[in-house]
Formats: structure tokens, C-alpha cells, sequence
């Protein structure tokens, strides 16, 4: 009996010992384009790495050109008298599995101790590649050595490079090296020093890989949309505020402020003068402002004024003294007076020598609400 299958254009004879089924299975798995993994390679991942059956399929199956394990292996010896444990190799690998096909001598060695002359060394070295393997894949000449000496010119120092790579290791993997200069070009051009460059750099490191156009159009809502002038000490703060949030969530917070009588002017007024008001979040900004002007009666535009007012706790701060005032207005006690705003602006250290311990003695748990401060 004949049987013909439709799309495989193969014939099966019942009875002459043909296997069907192993044929079949072998012609599709060698049409597809997922390849073969290397058998003795699977074995080795699992043996040697601690990979399952199937981690190790998958990893070797990407490095098909490996004819003998005495490369892996080497690559393994290499990594380990390096001080690579198992479980980072692991991931090294499994990451960028070409590794084990990289010749030690001629490619690893040159780029680990191109790594260590800059000051990475032991364990410093060991976390910076395991956190990101994609390093040991990119050109010595081509991508690592000109990436490090922009770090270097920016950051001043090896040691500033080496503290911002165990910080972020993918600075020296994330793309072309000339994204990362023109984006300090666009902000020396904006005017933001080299000092603030430096710190920013070393903090939030992500803003460097960026699309140059993505940064360029921060900036100018920076200073165009929120009237931020570019020699404000607030300038670079307020793009770090706008990078967080999309348009559509600070057009929400922006709301929020308006339906408690707020204008336009009244929100790019407290932006410029403090940004981070803006990141707080649109329940913090709804309890906040409930508090600060339907119960204590704050002005919008006073708010605008001093939006420290906005930055303090709730639960830890305002609220705290605002029970211990009213305790001691209830009581008819003498106090200091002071505007609402100057008390709320007190170090809690402050606050205790003027509100609390002149009646330590009168009303001994004043200052209850705050139960973990502790009192001379």
C-alpha cells in the first residue's frame, strides 16, 4: 500500500522495514532553521556548568561550528583561574554562547587585561563581566578601548570609570560609542557644566545610551514648555524629572493640581523651583494637597512659592506637628510663634528644642505621634 503526504512529498511502504516516522522526523528537524545542538557540547554544559538537558541544547545549538571541546574547555580553565564561579560562567555563557568558540590567548586575555589596566581587578572584574558577557563580545579596538577613553574624559579618572562600570557594566556593551559623545555634546551645548555631567554620568549612566533626538527633545521641554532657564541650578534636575514620566501621567498630576484651583502658571512656577514635585504620585499629590489647602489652608500660589511645603511626609512630618501645635494652642501654653511653613521647614532636632522639650515636664507624651524619636 502506497501513501503519499502532502508537503513532504515522501512514499512509505508498509512492511519493508522503512521507519516512516525517523525519517520524517530528521528531514523536517534538518529543513527548519533552528540547527542541530552539538551532542558532546551538551553533555560538557551539563557536566561541567551545571546547564539542564535543555538549557544546554539550546546553548550549544547556536554554536554548531564547534568541532571538539578542548576550545570550551579552555575557555572554562581560563574563567575560572580568572575567579569565575559556576553559576556567573553559566550565565556567561548562556548569554553569549559564542564565548566558548573565543580563542583565549588572542581575544579574552587581551580584553580582561585591557579591563584590569584600567583598574578593574578580583572580584571588582569578575561582577562587571558576569553581570554583562556581552563585553568579552565587543572589539577591543573598535568598541572597548574608544568607549573607555570617552569615560575617561568625562569622568576624569580610571577610578571614576571603574566606579561607574561596577555601577553599569552594559556602558561599555549598550551601542555605537558616538551616541554616547553626542549626548554630552547636546548638554555642554545646553550650558549644563562639565561638574553636573560628571555626576550625572556616574548616577543615572542610562541617559547616555539614549537617542540623541529623545535627549534634544527633553531638554527643549525643559526649557521652552517649563520655562526653565538652561542656567538654573534646577535645569538638568527637572530633564531627570521629565525622563521619568510620559506625557500622558504628568498631564494627569497636572490635572490633580488644577482641580484644587491651581494654574498654569502656578505649576511651572513650583517646577522650576523645586521639580521633584512632580514626581510624586497622583494619590501622594491628591493627599497632599487635601491636607496642605482644604485643612490647613495653604494658597495655590503660596504653594508654588515654597513647594518644599509638598516634598515633606505626611505621616512623618507635617501631620506629627501639626498635633503637637494644636496641643499646645489647646492647652494656652506660650509658644514660639511662627509661620506654618518655617515650623514644617525645622530638622526635627530643631523642632524638638522649640515645641517639645520646654514642656517635657507639663505634657510629658507630646510628642507621642512620632513614637521612635527619641527625647533627651
Amino acid at each position: 500500500m502506497l501513501n503519499r503526504f502532502r508537503g513532504t512529498h515522501t512514499c512509505i511502504f508498509h512492511g519493508n522495514g522503512f521507519d516512516f516516522y525517523s525519517f520524517r522526523s530528521q528531514f523536517l528537524y534538518s529543513s527548519t532553521s533552528t540547527p542541530a545542538p552539538t551532542h558532546f557540547l551538551v553533555k560538557y554544559l551539563v557536566d561541567s556548568l551545571g546547564f539542564s538537558n535543555e538549557e544546554a541544547a539550546s546553548t550549544s545549538s547556536k554554536v554548531i561550528s564547534l568541532k571538539s571541546l578542548k576550545n570550551p574547555h579552555l575557555v572554562i580553565n581560563f574563567l575560572k583561574q580568572t575567579g569565575f564561579d559556576n553559576t556567573q560562567m553559566k550565565k556567561m555563557v548562556s548569554r553569549v554562547p559564542k564565548l566558548l568558540i573565543r580563542e583565549v590567548s588572542k581575544t579574552l586575555k587581551p580584553k580582561f587585561q585591557c579591563l584590569m589596566d584600567l583598574g578593574l581587578s578580583g572580584s571588582d572584574l569578575v561582577n562587571v563581566i558576569a553581570k554583562d558577557a556581552h563585553i568579552i563580545d565587543r572589539g577591543l579596538d573598535t568598541h572597548l578601548r574608544p568607549t573607555i577613553d570617552c569615560l575617561r574624559r568625562t569622568l576624569g579618572s580610571d577610578e571614576n570609570v571603574v566606579k561607574a562600570l561596577k555601577r553599569d557594566p552594559w556602558l561599555l556593551t549598550f551601542g555605537p560609542q558616538r551616541t554616547m559623545e553626542a549626548n554630552l555634546l547636546l548638554l555642554r551645548n545646553y550650558g549644563v557644566p562639565d561638574v553636573r555631567i560628571k555626576k550625572l554620568l556616574l548616577r543615572y549612566p542610562r541617559y547616555f545610551s539614549q537617542k540623541p533626538e529623545w535627549i534634544k527633545g527633553l531638554l527643549h521641554r525643559v526649557e521652552n514648555d517649563f520655562r526653565v532657564p538652561r542656567d538654573s541650578p534646577n535645569f538638568l534636575y527637572g530633564f531627570q524629572v521629565l525622563s521619568w514620566q510620559k506625557k500622558s501621567t504628568l498631564d494627569r498630576k497636572f490635572g490633580i493640581f488644577k482641580s484644587f484651583g491651581w494654574s498654569d502658571d502656578d505649576i511651572l512656577h513650583m517646577f522650576r523651583k523645586l521639580p521633584h514635585c512632580v514626581s510624586l504620585s497622583e494619590v501622594r499629590i491628591q493627599e497632599k494637597l487635601n491636607l496642605l489647602m482644604e485643612e490647613l489652608s495653604f494658597e495655590s500660589a503660596y504653594l508654588a512659592s515654597h513647594p518644599a511645603i509638598l516634598s515633606y511626609s505626611l505621616d512623618k512630618r507635617v501631620v506629627p506637628r501639626m498635633q503637637v501645635l494644636k496641643i499646645l494652642d489647646e492647652k494656652k501654653l506660650a509658644r514660639r510663634k511662627m509661620m506654618l511653613y518655617t515650623v514644617l521647614s525645622l530638622t526635627e532636632i530643631k523642632f524638638i528644642e522649640y515645641f517639645v522639650l520646654p514642656y517635657k515636664y507639663q505634657i510629658p507624651d507630646l510628642y507621642g505621634p512620632l513614637k521612635k524619636t527619641v527625647l533627651p
